[in-house]
Parts: C-alpha cells; structure tokens; sequence
C-alpha cells in the first residue's frame, strides 16, 4: 500500500463482521451474496498499489446504541471480526474499529483521510446500505465540499446490503438509502 499521502484511489469496506453477515441478532446470511464482489473489487485495488480501509462495528459493552438496536458486535467478541473471506486483506489494510453507526467518528478516520492529499476518488462498499453505509457516504462527501476537496464518492449498487426483518423491507430500505444518496451528490454504479 502507497503512503497516505500518495493514495489516490481509498476501497472502503464497511462492516463486513460477523455479526451483520454471519450470527447474532443482527446477523443476516443473506449478505454474503456480495462477498465475491467484495474479493474481486480488493483484489483489483491491491494490484493497482492503491489501499482499503475495512470498518469494523466493535461496541463497548454498554454503548448508546444498544438504545436503538439490539446488542451487537462488542469489543473482543467473534461478532466485531471481519469476515473469514476478507481477513486476508486485514493486515496491509487501514482498519478503523466504530462505536456508532457513523465511520466518521471512529478514531483517526478523518486525521488519515486528511493526509490523503491526492486522494480522487473514494470507492465504499459493505452493509448495511440504509444504516453504516448511508451514514458514511453523505457526511464523507458533505466534508470534502466543507473542506473544498475535489474527491468523488462512490459507492457500488452490486458491493453494497442490507438485511430484511419486519418492518425493513431489504429492497425498500436498500432503493431510500440510494435516493438519498444520489440525491446528495454520491456517484452510485
């Protein structure tokens, strides 16, 4: 991987832990359909010389969150690991653990994203597309309009999920977190 301040091209993978993709109360199976996707689109960026940043949910034990969403991905447990299929891109990779729904806030994030100086394009894909990746995407493109920063932001339709219990809807809540997006300025393919 290229030093922070030679990236031009940031894969961010979001979320892809075990416990949204494999077991626990937010787990759904369902979202592994993208994986290959995922191992085709890190394989690509490695081979340009170009880097990934995996986000992984890891939870205090008793986080705010657990206010809105059930206990999930804590510190030290299976659940806040990536994925078996991926973890072979974690070591040369940027890894940023979060404690909220928002990749913005998990530390050092923004301090590297600000050592990023020809950065042009920042590509994200992972789950949830209505939830963790939404909350990274608008705000992401809102800073480097703040900060008058010419990077686009894309996320990719076919790299992206999320999961289906009563009352979400996978394809509907998938189809508002898209329009939302789109209408914020996010390059969807």
């Amino acid at each position: 991987m290229k030093d922070l301040e030679d990236i031009e091209q940031l894969l961010i993978n979001v979320d892809m832990v075990n416990g949204f993709v494999k077991h626990g109360a937010m787990a759904d199976e369902y979202i592994m359909h993208i994986v290959p996707e995922h191992l085709k689109l890190m394989n690509d960026i490695v081979k340009k010389g170009e880097a990934i940043a995996i986000i992984k949910d890891t939870h205090k034990e008793n986080c705010r969150e657990f206010d809105r969403f059930p206990t999930h991905c804590v510190e030290g447990t299976e659940e806040s690991e990536l994925i078996e299929e991926l973890k072979k891109y974690e070591n040369d990779a940027l890894v940023y653990c979060k404690n909220s729904t928002s990749t913005m806030y998990a530390p050092r994030f923004i301090d590297d994203i600000n050592k990023m100086n020809n950065l042009k394009e920042v590509i994200i894909i992972g789950c949830c597309t209505d939830i963790c990746i939404l909350n990274l995407a608008i705000p992401l493109q809102n800073y480097f309009d703040q900060e008058d920063r010419n990077v686009k932001v894309t996320v990719l339709k076919n790299a992206v999920e999320t999961y289906d219990a009563p009352n979400h809807n996978r394809n509907e809540y998938n189809e508002i977190a898209f329009k939302l997006m789109k209408q914020a300025g996010i390059n969807l393919k």
